[in-house]
């Protein structure tokens, strides 16, 4: 990593915002503008607002600095600096995937060019304020906090003494009059017809820092802590804050928190917390160098909080121990800053970084807690641009019923109501991850939406809900049917995959694309019906399609809508599949299913019910059938058995349909037990508690709710509806209404991607339960297949008889509606080659839609500026962040902004690039290029590409 030369960095700052309006790849329109004149005084100073990045990754280098203030940062705890600056660590050393972990220390420059790095980002903080007016004041009010560290001995080197003198007065240093002619000569150059600011320029003050942050290692002995303070209060005159460890709450304390807020993946080890130090020796300590700091007219105050060493189980990172930061460390901080300012009465003074961030940042300032920094949040998408937001909520804030004094009360009850609010717990069901793409990628346009990339059918996800937002429903709804011919049932069942990998998961929450879907459907159903293009020319070819599920309803449109004559045979009297007999009314209306056929009706696919299922595939063809889909699902459940099983034991898929249709009949008892994880298992649960007589019901599993196959929505709806999750426990035996039952733990991972279950061996639970439904999954019945001797390659889906395919469940086993409508669509498709015809082809312009897009918008910008999920779902279409157009991921997450954002670059034929890439819809679109040299590895943009 090399910090740019200062002329270099100058010449860039406006080289590009001359070129592209943007500095360091901040959008102009995305400079944070204070309009208020309101302050808040510190260290003798005014501050303009008390937000900024924490020492770390965001205040290394002069650009990252740059770029924190021109969104709003204003306070910079500047990266620690300390004697050992030569350091070696270990790459990568950042993985903020969801909460952060690290592994790095002080700075990775050497203590001179730390001090180099933050006289640049001085000057030309003061440039840019000037410049662009970016708050009604004639200087920018910003801090500098130094932050050195570790030990006393360290500090009071000739190599950190230089530094502190250097940072409190920098014409000390021989570079600050160079730097300062440097900006002079090139003020002229750039701001010719600007005579002011050479007068400016003159003015900035050399004294850039006057307090300091002291982080001492996990460990460092009391005596030392209260030494270094000292040291810095009276013999270096700087205001001082001491940063203090989360480990101050104690091991039992930090444990039963994480444990309590899901955090359960968090391994800790006791003699951290043993070997740190205690909360009554850091009162003692705080206590006298309040005192200290009065008798030498300074502010002393606490930083809350380090970071949490944890055991690196999961091995994100190439060490043994990492440090834990982010949303896992906000309820310990917080509940840290309660324990100590009740101390104090609230009189002291907090600096605050522990998993700051949108959800909790105006009721951590209400408190009277401030400064705030904060690192995790920016170093996930959005990037810097997530301080602008930030720093609104804090402008808007500043002055009222504001004191310097910590509100105890207020902040005991918010702590407490931290660790009971679910909006800050991780996710017990299965939480969100995100998932690379498997495809070879090329050289330019590297990626598309992980919505798109990541659904099995790959709709054009960024495309309808552009639609959506325009208010476009009919255009919408002709969308998703290019490639999705169950839009109502998708709308309602889909397990969304595409939400699952939203990148708004990264800022709050996921898009509810499902939802979009389900408005789309319904809104422009009638529309689209009533003028769907049916094709006319008709092809004299038969098939047939055995099973009227997803799967057979899929292949079934894709081919009549090409002309074929298609009939689809079934066993039942109606068509859906499980969708139609199974799935019960509580989960999709009997409209939207029925909705769903009139579309595959009108396109020309014909219906025959009460099919014998012990039919011939040879007979199908002599009637004149040339291709022949069996879609033929999985309805037949896998059995459990269990050890004196005296009791009646449900099967839960011929429950379910007796649910749907006979629902007054059923009588199971007052408590039921289901055994399984997945969506039957979930929607027997949720039916079972819906009929008369039962009074609890619980669900059986021998993982956690974290590794259940069943869609997270529908497990949180369970959970919320009251049905009883016993985990980590495999039925042994059902006996005299008690349910017996192996206590298992989870060991490592499996070929699932589950953490494996171990049985406990002599550990039992019983549950006084009067009936079980079992629901352990379901299986193909075979017997159609072997009475027509076909065979399946689970590889393709034409089996041995030419002609005749297998698909969804059949082919697959168990799976989803949405897979099922892509084995449908792709049987299709190999049809479709095999008569030489051209492949399903959208009949709307994907180019044309960007150009649409574009010319609506203007340009493609980032939408990253609503960070918050709107209250009604009809404003939801608008935090789409058309990563379609746009990803930038690598760019966002780099606080060294070493990924580069380049747009609008013209093919030059003479360069021999194989292809001309950059026409149509790519000379529009950004491609990003990395400069090495601005990068420390840190691996954080590997960590988000997609």
């Amino acid at each position: 990593m090399q910090p740019i030369p200062f002329t270099n960095l100058i010449h860039w700052i406006f080289q590009e915002f001359e070129k592209n309006r943007s500095i360091f790849g901040i959008p102009e329109e995305n400079f944070f503008l204070k309009k208020s004149k309101k302050t808040l005084n510190i260290f003798g100073e005014k501050l303009a607002i008390p937000l900024g990045p924490a020492a770390g990754p965001h205040t290394q280098l002069a650009q990252n600095i740059i770029a924190a203030y021109l969104t709003g940062g204003r306070f910079f705890e500047l990266k620690t600096v300390q004697i050992l600056d030569e350091l070696e660590i270990q790459k990568p050393c950042i993985f903020a995937e969801d909460e952060g972990y690290n592994t790095e220390w002080s700075t990775e420059l050497t203590v001179n060019q730390a001090f180099e790095e933050y006289l640049k980002a001085w000057f030309l903080v003061h440039i840019l304020h000037k410049i662009f007016h970016l708050s009604p004041f004639e200087k920018p009010q910003i801090i500098f906090n130094m932050s050195v560290g570790y030990d006393l001995k360290g500090i009071q080197s000739s190599k950190i003494d230089t530094f502190i003198e250097n940072m409190k007065n920098a014409s000390k240093s021989k570079i600050f009059s160079e730097y300062k002619s440097i900006l002079l000569k090139k003020i002229q150059n750039y701001r010719p017809t600007e005579t002011d600011f050479e007068q400016y320029i003159q003015s900035i003050s050399p004294q850039i820092s006057n307090s300091v942050t002291l982080s001492t290692m996990h460990g460092c002995p009391p005596d030392e802590i209260e030494k270094i303070c000292e040291y810095l209060i009276k013999e270096k005159n700087l205001h001082t804050f001491v940063k203090l460890n989360p480990t101050l709450l104690g091991y039992e304390a930090v444990k039963n928190i994480l444990q309590k807020m899901n955090f359960h993946d968090i391994k800790l080890k006791q003699e951290t917390f043993s070997n740190d130090l205690q909360l009554l020796d850091a009162i003692r300590i705080i206590k006298k160098l309040q005192i200290f700091s009065q008798k030498n007219n300074k502010q002393f105050g606490i930083k809350l909080s380090n970071t949490l060493p944890v055991v690196n189980s999961e091995k994100l990172l190439p060490s043994e121990e990492m440090y834990m930061s982010g949303k896992s460390l906000f309820p310990l901080t917080i509940n840290l800053a309660s324990k100590i300012s009740s101390e104090f009465d609230g009189k002291i003074q907090i600096s605050y970084s522990g998993g700051a961030n949108f959800q909790n940042i105006k009721n951590i300032f209400e408190i009277g807690i401030s400064p705030i920094t904060l690192v995790t949040d920016l170093l996930k998408p959005g990037g810097y641009l997530r301080l602008k937001q930030l720093s609104k909520i804090l402008d808007s804030e500043i002055g009222l019923n504001f004191e310097n004094k910590i509100d105890i009360r207020k902040l005991e009850k918010y702590s407490k109501s931290v660790t009971e609010n679910s909006n800050f717990f991780k996710p017990e069901s299965k939480y969100w991850k995100e998932s690379f793409s498997q495809k070879e990628l090329p050289l330019f346009d590297c990626t598309k939406a992980p919505c798109i990339e990541n659904c099995p059918i790959h709709q054009d996800i960024p495309e309808y809900i552009n639609a959506i937002e325009n208010n476009e429903f009919e255009r919408a709804l002709e969308i998703i049917l290019e490639k999705n011919p169950l839009p109502h049932i998708t709308g309602y069942i889909c397990d969304h995959k595409c939400q699952l990998h939203c990148t708004r998961n990264f800022y709050e929450n996921s898009l509810l694309i499902r939802d979009l879907k389900r408005i789309a459907a319904e809104k422009g159903f009638k529309s689209v019906l009533k003028n769907l293009d049916l094709n006319k020319k008709k092809i004299n070819k038969k098939i047939a399609i055995i099973g009227a599920g997803p799967s057979g309803l899929s292949a079934g449109y894709f081919l009549a809508k090409k002309g074929f004559d298609v009939t689809i045979l079934d066993k039942k009297d109606k068509p859906g599949g499980t969708v139609q007999s199974v799935i019960p009314n509580f989960r999709i209306p009997q409209n939207a299913i029925e909705n769903d056929i009139k579309i595959i009706e009108k396109i020309g696919v014909k219906f025959q019910f009460g099919v014998d299922e012990n039919f011939s595939i040879q007979k199908l063809k002599n009637q004149g059938y040339e291709y022949i889909y069996l879609a033929i699902g999985a309805g037949k459940s896998r059995q459990l058995k269990l050890k004196d099983a005296n009791q009646k034991i449900y099967d839960a898929l011929k429950f379910l349909e007796h649910f749907k249709n006979r629902r007054k009949s059923i009588n199971l008892g007052k408590k039921v037990a289901i055994i399984g994880g997945g969506n039957s298992a979930i929607d027997s649960a949720r039916a079972i508690l819906r009929t008369n007589g039962v009074e609890k019901v619980y669900i059986v599993y021998r993982r956690t709710k974290k590794y259940m196959p069943a869609d997270f929505e529908e497990l949180d709806v369970a959970i919320a509806e009251g049905i009883i999750f016993k985990e980590l426990l495999f039925p042994t035996s059902f006996s005299n209404g008690i349910l017996k039952c192996q206590k298992m733990k989870l060991g490592k991972l499996d070929k699932s991607g589950r953490k494996k279950p171990i049985p406990i061996s002599d550990k039992f639970d019983e549950i006084l339960i009067d009936s079980v439904v079992s629901a352990m999954g379901e299986m193909v019945d075979k017997k159609i297949l072997s009475q027509n001797n076909i065979e399946i390659d689970s590889n393709k889906f034409e089996t041995n008889i030419r002609n005749v395919f297998v698909g969804g469940d059949a082919l697959r086993g168990p799976s989803t509606v949405v897979q099922a409508i892509a084995d449908g669509k792709k049987v299709a498709e190999i049809i479709f080659r095999k008569e030489k015809m051209n492949p399903i082809e959208n009949t709307f312009s994907y180019s044309q839609n960007i150009q649409n897009i574009i010319s609506s918008h203007g340009d493609i910008k980032p939408k990253v500026d609503n960070l918050n999920s709107p209250d009604k779902i009809e404003k939801e279409a608008n935090r789409c962040l058309e990563c379609n157009l746009i990803c930038n991921r690598c760019v966002d997450v780099c606080p060294n902004r070493a990924n580069i954002a380049i747009k609008n670059i013209s093919h030059d034929p003479q360069l021999n690039w194989g292809t001309q890439i950059f026409t149509n819809r790519f000379n529009n679109i950004y491609q990003i290029i990395h400069i090495d040299g601005m990068c420390n590895e840190c691996g954080n943009c590997e960590t988000f590409c997609p």
